[in-house]
């Protein structure tokens, strides 16, 4: 019993009820001007309906109203963009119309009809009502009485639920709209994954050079070099939190540009950080790097950036050989260091598909792995 009353105390049941009855108003003044013509409004909306602008305010209308509340509703506020769009719309105005006509039906003659078998169960003959013909009253119209109310209650709650259904099937997004809302998904989840590897390596990086500085100056016991040490490790600091600061901006300013990301001509940088961390670099960059895209040359840096990183974290302060050269049309870049017992540190190979998956991305390929006794990482990407 309290499931089947339950319906009662939703606010969408009576929201749902107002929409039904909002069309009947222009019926309802259509009527006081030619009562003998009640089919001119429907006639009308055919016309309506074609407007691209209805269906935005149709399906806004639907919202607020069928569906108050739900953040996926299933109901587009799009303006018609196809002629398949404005027909979908001219039927959902028929058959709201439709539905609205028997839902005020419903609404007007359920609690007279009610309220007239009351009147025969104590003594009262109904007067000028179509739907009885009662001249003898009786006290058992008054157990007839119930049965308008809840047929009123099922109509009521079973109309609203219907004309929610085929306001989600008539107004729901087209093809084109679920395509777009699609690509604007699987974009915001690429940003995710871009943004994810971004700190990935920007941190990532920041902390290795942290790391390997702060052990080695606490073996070495010198002053002078535990000097030197921590002002590598402010350094490599301050980088990345400007870096962090970056990501963070991109993630609340989702239309910032990306042109502040570093490229390869900032490459020093991070091949003076190794240096200080204690890698021996051997670094040989030719070519115009200024003339590389903006894409690739970002990427070129996060890959050289990763490389680095993975140095320092697994092979400490080795000798590194860093090539990176921009000819025939493409961009390469090689980073080889001795291969040596592994030094214990985190990471589970996120690195290394961080960078194949950066090179897929752009086109170009990755190989990582031993090579001649030595750990490589060559990467080519195409510059178009």
């Amino acid at each position: 019993m309290a499931r089947f009353l339950r319906p009662l105390f939703r606010g969408t049941t009576y929201t749902r009820w107002l929409h039904l009855w909002v069309p009947m108003l222009f019926e309802s003044v259509w009527l006081f001007i030619d009562m003998s013509k009640p089919w001119v409004p429907a006639l009308v909306l055919i016309p309506v309906g074609l407007i691209p602008a209805v269906r935005h305010g149709e399906g806004v209308q639907a919202q607020l109203l069928l569906v108050p509340g739900q953040g996926d509703s299933g109901i587009s506020t799009v303006p018609s963009a196809t002629w398949r769009d404005r027909l979908r719309t001219v039927l959902w105005l028929e058959v709201r119309m439709a539905l609205g006509a028997a839902a005020m039906g419903v609404t007007v003659w359920g609690p007279l009809l009610a309220f007239d078998l009351f009147g025969a169960a104590f003594g009262r003959v109904p007067y000028d009502n179509p739907f009885l013909d009662i001249t003898q009253p009786h006290w058992a119209y008054a157990f007839l009485a119930l049965v308008p109310l809840i047929a009123l209650y099922g109509l009521v709650v079973g109309l609203g639920e219907l004309v929610t259904a085929i306001a989600r099937r008539l107004l729901g997004p087209s093809a084109a709209e679920r395509l777009a809302t699609l690509e604007e998904r699987t974009e915001q989840l690429l940003e995710r994954n871009r943004i994810a590897g971004e700190l990935h390596d920007s941190i990532g990086h920041a902390l290795t050079v942290a790391v390997v500085q702060a052990g080695a100056a606490r073996a070495a016991g010198d002053p002078e070099f535990t000097d030197r040490a921590l002002g590598a490790i402010e350094d490599t600091g301050r980088a990345a939190l400007e870096d962090l600061e970056r990501v963070l901006g991109i993630l609340r300013e989702a239309d910032r540009p990306v042109s502040s990301r570093p490229t390869l001509t900032e490459a020093d940088r991070l091949l003076e950080s190794a240096r200080a961390s204690g890698a021996k670099v051997d670094a040989e960059l030719s070519g115009p790097l200024e003339s590389v895209p903006g894409p690739v040359s970002r990427e070129g840096y996060r890959i050289l950036q990763e490389s680095l990183t993975n140095v320092l974290r697994h092979a400490g302060g080795v000798p590194v050989q860093v090539r990176v050269a921009v000819a025939d049309g493409s961009l390469g870049l090689e980073v080889r260091n001795p291969l040596t017992a592994e030094i214990p540190g985190p990471g589970r190979g996120s690195g290394l598909r961080g960078i194949r998956e950066r090179a897929a991305l752009l086109g170009g390929r990755a190989r990582t792995g031993p090579d001649r006794g030595d750990w490589q990482v060559r990467v080519e990407l195409p510059l178009r």
